[in-house]
């Protein structure tokens, strides 16, 4: 019998170290992976401190944001051109038939086409004048 008891007992350290060792290499890993973690934390904070990265990215955005202003701009101003020949285009086949009205509507009429220029004039003045 003592033959069993001293290998059991011989399986048991076997099998603690085995544990122990386990254990061991499972800390060790987790210490790398944690230190790779804060090794690349730190570069990061390098490359975002660095002004010439956000100097170029700032100025993408900057060079993105006057591309769109100046492509709405463009897109504003043919708009407020095609609504400017609409207009004049209703005023010229209307025309003719002011004439025929009575005084008092043919007065409301012209009072309406100079509150219309007058409205118009002051679209024009809120036109972009960025449009190069």
């Amino acid at each position: 019998m003592p033959d069993i008891n001293t290998d059991i007992s011989k399986a048991a350290k076997d099998i603690a170290n085995v544990a122990k060792d386990a254990t061991y290499v499972v800390i060790g890993a987790g210490v790398l992976g944690f230190q790779q973690a804060q090794v690349q934390r730190r570069d990061l904070m390098a490359k975002l401190q660095e002004p010439s990265v956000i100097a170029e990215r700032v100025s993408s955005v900057r060079g993105d944001l006057t591309d769109a202003a100046h492509t709405v701009d463009v897109r504003v101003e043919d708009l407020m051109d095609r609504v400017e020949e609409i207009i004049e285009r209703v005023e010229a086949v209307f025309a003719p038939f002011e004439d025929r009205l009575p005084t008092q509507a043919r007065d409301l009429t012209k009072k309406a086409h100079v509150q219309a220029k007058d409205a118009r004039t002051q679209l024009r003045n809120l036109r972009p004048t960025t449009v190069a």
